[in-house]
C-alpha cells in the first residue's frame, strides 16, 4: 500500500493505476525513414531496453519484503538474479500451478489472500540526456500480476492487468548517468479475480521492459481506418493524430513543428504526401487523404502500405519517425455472413496461448515466426488470442503473413462456476470500471492492426451489465468491427453469435436459423491427446450454410512444461506435477502440436479439412474431374496442379495438370489424360491429384503442398489360374497329444492348445513367429476423448474381460489343410457373461491362416473400444510395412489426411508419445501389413478387404493406467492389433460432441475375416 492508504492497492478495487499513461497505439520512435521502415525496435537509439539479469528477491508475503529495498542506496546483498523477463515459478520461486478454471485461492472479491506472495526486482542503468530524450517514459509489456515501481528511490507507479501495457512518464525521476529501478509484483491482487483463464498460474515481469525516449513535440497517439467506395476502387484514408503535451509547450508560439504523414506502398514507392503545422490550440489533428485503386489486405492477399510519421523542427531537422502499417480492408456483417471487403469469409482457426515449455509466459520472436509458419502452412487463416491480448509482435506478424485475428481483453471469471454464479463481478457495478478499463486497453493498443476483424470481450465470464458497458466503450471508440462474447451467446450486445464444442447436429441447426448474424465455433474440436474426430462433418456443414462462420480449434498448441529426469532426458508436467492445489491434471494437454512444436496427427487432418480446393469425381476411369476452389478471395493460378496414377502402391504415370484460373468459390472441369491401356494388370488403381505453390511465398517454399486428393479408379481382380497338381502343397500332418494340437507342414509348424482355444506356437524356417497366439480383443487404453464412453466401457467389464474356452473342434479342409475351430464365452470376472464367440482357424497346406473371428452379445450392452485380435511377437520382429493409409496414425473419423500408399519404419517410429499415454498409432483402411525381422522373415497380414492395425513395444494395460509417457515400461515384444473396427476418436473431452453415432462399434453380432502368412525375403508380398 502507499503512506497513509489502509487498504494496499493489490486488493483496493478503487485503485486500478496510480500514474500510469493513458493507452495508446504501439508506436516506436526512430530517427529516419531507413529504420522506421525496418520496424525493428532493437534498431532504434530511443529504445532503451533494460531486459537482462535483475536482482531478485522473494517473498512468500508482502511482510517478508525488505525494508526500503527500493532506494538507491540499498545493497541487495546475497540476492539472487533472475532473467527479466521470465516466470520466477520457472527459476525455482514458488511453483507453477495449472488451473482450467478454479482459483488458487478462497474467493472474496475484491480480497486476494493477506499471504500473498511477492517478487522484488532491481536493476542499474545508465541514462543519457539528449535532445531527443526530452521526455521519458518506461515501459512494462506484461507484469503477472500487478506492481509498484520507484526509480532512484522515488515512487513512480502502480499498474495491474497482466497482458496490458503499462507505461510511466518518468523523466522527472531520472539522473544523469546511473540510475536504480525498484519493482514490486504481487503474485495476486483483485485483477486476478478478473485473470482465471485456462492456463499455468505464474508470477513476474514476463514481458519486455524498456525506457522509450521522445522529443517535447511528439506524436502520442495514432489512429488510422481505411474506408472503401461500394467498388473498392477508392478509398479514404482517415488519420487521427493526437500530440503529446503541446497544450503545454510555450515554445510553440516561436518554435516552427511539422508532422509529415507519408503513404509507401509495398515497393517503398510515395502514394500520398502532406504535411500539417503543428499547433498549440490543436492536440488532435484528422487528416484524410483519397487513395485511389488501392490494393486490398485480406488473410490471402495481405498487402500492407506503411504509413510514416515524421516529425520536423524549425530547421526542417527530423526529430522522430514513427510508422504503422495500413491494411486497406473493411468488415461488415450482412445477411448472416461476416464480409471483408464486401466478400464472405469463413474463418478456419485456432485459438492460441502464448506459452513457451521452457520459458513459460515469455514468448520469443522465433517462436511466434515458427508459430505462424505452420499455421499458414497448413491452411489455417485465423487465430484467436486466448485469452487475452497477445504480444504486439504476434500481430504485426498476423498483419504480414496473413491471419484473421480475434482480440480478446483479459477478461476471465471462470472461477466464479465454483461460487455458484460465473457471471457474478460482471453483474457487480462497483466492478464496472475495472471491465471497461480492459476493453478500453485493449482496444487503443491494438485499433490499427488490419489483421484484427474482431473484438472480444473476454472469455467465459458469464454475461451482464458490465459487458454490456465494454460494448457501449468499444463501439463508441471502434464502429469499424464487429464484437464477439461467447457467453453473451445470441443477446443484442454481440454482433456474432457463437458457442464452444458444439454437435455437428447443433451446427446445422445455427446455420439453419433466421439470425441476420452469423455464428460461429469459437472453440471446438478439442485437441486433448489423441483427439480431433470428424472434422470432415463439421467443415461439410460450414460449406452448406451460408450463416456459419466457421471456426477455431482448441488449442494450438499443448502447454506442458520441460523438466529433466532424474536418469536424463526430458518430460512434460502437466497439472499437479508440482503438488499445486486445486488442479486440473492433464487438461492443459489439448493441442494440435507437442509443447516443442511437433506436428500431431489432429493438425495433418485439419489442414486436410480445410484446404482450400476440393476434388468432385465426374468419372475417374476417364479421368473426368470438377475442381472446386475454396478461396475466398484469391484464383488458384498461384498453385500448380499434378497427378499420378497409382497400382498397389506403385506409381505407372504421372503428369502436370493445366494452370487453373478459376475464380474464388467456383469450380472448373478438368480431364486427367490417363493411358487407359495402363488399368488392365491386376492391382487397386488410384489417382492422386495435389496442389502446391508454384512461387515462394513468406511462409513457404515453392512445391509446398497445399491440398490433394487419392480418387479410387478401379480394382482389375487376379484372373483364376488352373490348379497344377504338381504345383499344390504337401498336405498337412496333424498331431494331437493330451491338450495340443500340432499342425506341421513345409518350412512351418504350429501348435494350439486346446484349454486355451488358442495358438501358441508358430515357427517358421525354424525361426519362431509368435509369443502369444491371436486372442479376442475389444479394449483400448482410453483416448481423452472417451472420458464418458469409458465410464461405460469399464462399467460393462470391457477392461478386465476373460474368455472361457468351451468347445474345440478340429476337421480337414479341401486340399491338405485343416480347421480349428474354437467356440468360447467372454465376460468380467464378477459379472455376467457378455459375448459368445467364435474364432475359426483355417490352416492351408502352404502355412496360411485364415481367421475368423465372430462375436455375439448376449444382452444389451455400450458401444465397444475396438472388435479385433491381438497377438504377440518375439521384439526381433521390429520392421513394419502396411498399405494403406499413412504414414501418420488414422482413425475411423480421423483419416482424411492419410494419403494410401506404401510405408514402412520400426515399430517403435510408430508410437505416438502422448504426454498422458493412450491408444495410439493405429493404421486405418489396411490392405496388407507385414511384420519383419532384420532377416526378412516374419508375418503378413491380409485383410478382407480391409482392417486397421497398430503394432507397439507398450502394453494396453500399461497406456491405459501410466499417467506419463516417460514411466511407460518397454517390453521384449512387439504387440500386434489386428482389427475390423476401432471407435472413433470424436470430441466428447470437452463440451457436447460425443462420437458420431457411424463412428461407434454398436455392441451387435458382428464378424471379420483376416490372413496371417509368414514370409520370407524370398517370398513376394
Amino acid at each position: 500500500m502507499m503512506p497513509g492508504d489502509h487498504v494496499p492497492d493489490w486488493q483496493n478495487l478503487s485503485i486500478l493505476e496510480r500514474n500510469t499513461e493513458p493507452p495508446h497505439a504501439n508506436l516506436i520512435p526512430y530517427d529516419d525513414w531507413e529504420s522506421a521502415l525496418a520496424n525493428e525496435i532493437e534498431r532504434s537509439p530511443n529504445v532503451q531496453s533494460l531486459n537482462g539479469e535483475w536482482h531478485f528477491k522473494y517473498g512468500e508475503s508482502v511482510a517478508e519484503v525488505p525494508a526500503d529495498f527500493y532506494m538507491a542506496s540499498f545493497e541487495p546483498n546475497g540476492w539472487a538474479t533472475i532473467p527479466v523477463p521470465s516466470n520466477w515459478q520457472l527459476h525455482g520461486y514458488g511453483r507453477p500451478h495449472y488451473s482450467s478454471c478454479p482459483y488458487p485461492f478462497p474467493i472474496n472479491p475484491p480480497y486476494v489472500p493477506n499471504q500473498n506472495p511477492v517478487g522484488c526486482y532491481r536493476t542499474q542503468f545508465h541514462f543519457q540526456e539528449t535532445t531527443n530524450n526530452q521526455r521519458v517514459h518506461l515501459v512494462f509489456e506484461g507484469v503477472d500480476s500487478a506492481f509498484h515501481v520507484w526509480i532512484n528511490g522515488r515512487f513512480v507507479g502502480y499498474s495491474q492487468g497482466s497482458h496490458f501495457h503499462s507505461e510511466f512518464y518518468v523523466s522527472p525521476y531520472l539522473n544523469e548517468g546511473q540510475n536504480v529501478i525498484a519493482v514490486q509484483v504481487y503474485q495476486w491482487c483483485d485483477g486476478s479475480y478478473l485473470e482465471s483463464q485456462d492456463k499455468w498460474r505464474m508470477s513476474g515481469i514476463f514481458r519486455d521492459v524498456y525506457l522509450l525516449s521522445s522529443p517535447q513535440v511528439s506524436v502520442r497517439d495514432v489512429r488510422v481506418r481505411t474506408h472503401l467506395d461500394e467498388g473498392y476502387a477508392k478509398a479514404k484514408l482517415e488519420v487521427r493524430v493526437d500530440f503529446a503535451d503541446v497544450t503545454d509547450a510555450p515554445f510553440l508560439k516561436s518554435d516552427f513543428f511539422q508532422l509529415r504523414t507519408t503513404l509507401l506502398d509495398a515497393d517503398r514507392h510515395i502514394v500520398c504526401d502532406r504535411y500539417h503545422h503543428v499547433r498549440q490550440d490543436e492536440p488532435v489533428a484528422e487528416l484524410i487523404q483519397e487513395v485511389f485503386s488501392p490494393r486490398l489486405w485480406t488473410a490471402e492477399t495481405p498487402y500492407l502500405y506503411t504509413l510514416l510519421l515524421t516529425m520536423y523542427d524549425k530547421k526542417q531537422q527530423i526529430v522522430e519517425v514513427k510508422s504503422i502499417h495500413v491494411g486497406f480492408r473493411d468488415i461488415r456483417i450482412e445477411e448472416g455472413q461476416l464480409l471483408v471487403n464486401g466478400n464472405p469469409i469463413i474463418i478456419k482457426g485456432v485459438n492460441r496461448n502464448e506459452f513457451d515449455p521452457e520459458l513459460g509466459y515469455v514468448t520469443t520472436k522465433e517462436s511466434m515466426l515458427r508459430d505462424i509458419t505452420l499455421m499458414k502452412q497448413h491452411n489455417i487463416n485465423s487465430v484467436r488470442l486466448s485469452h487475452y491480448p497477445n504480444d504486439s509482435r504476434w500481430l504485426e506478424l498476423c498483419d504480414r503473413f496473413g491471419l484473421y485475428v480475434i482480440d480478446e481483453t483479459d477478461l476471465e471469471t471462470h472461477g466464479f462456476h465454483f461460487y455458484g454464479n460465473e457471471g457474478h463481478l460482471a453483474q457487480q457495478p462497483e466492478w464496472k470500471e475495472a471491465f471497461v478499463q480492459r476493453a478500453k486497453r485493449m482496444v487503443e493498443r491494438d485499433k490499427n492492426h488490419p489483421s484484427i476483424i474482431m473484438w472480444s470481450l473476454g472469455n467465459e465470464s458469464g454475461y451482464g451489465a458490465n459487458h454490456d458497458a465494454m460494448a457501449a466503450w468499444i463501439r463508441e471508440a471502434d464502429p469499424t468491427r464487429p464484437i464477439h462474447y461467447e457467453r453473451a451467446y445470441d443477446a443484442p450486445v454481440v454482433d456474432v453469435v457463437s458457442s464452444m464444442y458444439p454437435a455437428v447436429e447443433t451446427v446445422i441447426q445455427e446455420g439453419c436459423k433466421d439470425d441476420k448474424r452469423p455464428y460461429l465455433m469459437c472453440e471446438f474440436g478439442h485437441a486433448m491427446g489423441n483427439a480431433v474426430g470428424n472434422l470432415q462433418e463439421y467443415w461439410e456443414a460450414i460449406y452448406t450454410y451460408p450463416r456459419l462462420l466457421g471456426g477455431l480449434i482448441w488449442e494450438w498448441a499443448d502447454q506442458g512444461i520441460k523438466q529433466q529426469a532424474e536418469r536424463g532426458g526430458a518430460w512434460y508436467a502437466y497439472g499437479g506435477d508440482f503438488g499445486e492445489e486445486p488442479h486440473s491434471g492433464h487438461f492443459c494437454l489439448d493441442g494440435l502440436l507437442f509443447p516443442d512444436r511437433s506436428i500431431k496427427a489432429s493438425l495433418l487432418e485439419y489442414k486436410k479439412a480445410i484446404e482450400p480446393v476440393k476434388i468432385e469425381v465426374m468419372d475417374a476411369a476417364l479421368g473426368k474431374l470438377r475442381v472446386w476452389n475454396r478461396y475466398d478471395f484469391v484464383p488458384l493460378s498461384h498453385l500448380q496442379g499434378l497427378w499420378s496414377l497409382w497400382q498397389d502402391g506403385v506409381m505407372v504415370e504421372n503428369g502436370e495438370l493445366a494452370r487453373l484460373h478459376t475464380p474464388a468459390g467456383q469450380s472448373e472441369d478438368i480431364h486427367v489424360p490417363i493411358d487407359v491401356h495402363k488399368l488392365k494388370n491386376k492391382g487397386e488403381y488410384w489417382l492422386h491429384i495435389h496442389f502446391m505453390l508454384r512461387d515462394p511465398v513468406v511462409w513457404a517454399e515453392k512445391g509446398h503442398e497445399i491440398a490433394w486428393a487419392d480418387i479410387p479408379v478401379l480394382t482389375v481382380a487376379e484372373a483364376p489360374e488352373p490348379k497344377d497338381a504338381a504345383q499344390e502343397a504337401t498336405p498337412l500332418t496333424l498331431h494331437e497329444a493330451g491338450n495340443e494340437i500340432t499342425l506341421a507342414g513345409q518350412d512351418f509348424l504350429m501348435v494350439f492348445d486346446r484349454h486355451q482355444g488358442a495358438m501358441t506356437a508358430w515357427t517358421y524356417k525354424g525361426v519362431s513367429l509368435l509369443t502369444t497366439g491371436p486372442k479376442l480383443h475389444l479394449w483400448r487404453a482410453p483416448v481423452d476423448n472417451d472420458v464418458h464412453l469409458a465410464k461405460e466401457w469399464v462399467k460393462a467389464g470391457y477392461n478386465r474381460l476373460v474368455t472361457d474356452v468351451r468347445e474345440v473342434a478340429i476337421d480337414r479342409t479341401e486340399a491338405g489343410g485343416s480347421r480349428i475351430t474354437v467356440k468360447s464365452v467372454v465376460g468380467a470376472r464378477g459379472g455376467k457373461i457378455a459375448f459368445d464367440s467364435r474364432m475359426v482357424y483355417t490352416i492351408a497346406a502352404d502355412g496360411q491362416v485364415t481367421l475368423y473371428v465372430q462375436i455375439e452379445p448376449r444382452e444389451e450392452l455400450p458401444p465397444l473400444p475396438r472388435f479385433g485380435v491381438e497377438l504377440v511377437m518375439p521384439d526381433s520382429f521390429n520392421q513394419l510395412s502396411w498399405f494403406g493409409r499413412g504414414p501418420h496414425e488414422c482413425y475411423a473419423d480421423r483419416k482424411e489426411s492419410g494419403k494410401l500408399g506404401l510405408y514402412s519404419g520400426s515399430v517403435q517410429e510408430q508410437f505416438v508419445p502422448y504426454i498422458k499415454p493412450q491408444e495410439n498409432g493405429n493404421k486405418a483402411d489396411v490392405r496388407w501389413s507385414s511384420l519383419r525381422n532384420q532377416e526378412g522373415v516374419g508375418l503378413l497380414f491380409t485383410g478382407e478387404p480391409a482392417f486397421d492395425t497398430s503394432v507397439h513395444h507398450y502394453t494396453t494395460e500399461d497406456l491405459t493406467t501410466t499417467k506419463h509417457v516417460h514411466h511407460l515400461t518397454r517390453v521384449d515384444q512387439t504387440i500386434v492389433k489386428l482389427d475390423a473396427r476401432q471407435s472413433g476418436l470424436g470430441n466428447h473431452s470437452c463440451g457436447y460432441a460425443p462420437t458420431l453415432d457411424k463412428y461407434l462399434i454398436k455392441a451387435e453380432p458382428m464378424n471379420f475375416t483376416i490372413r496371417l502368412r509368414p514370409v520370407s525375403p524370398l517370398k513376394a508380398q
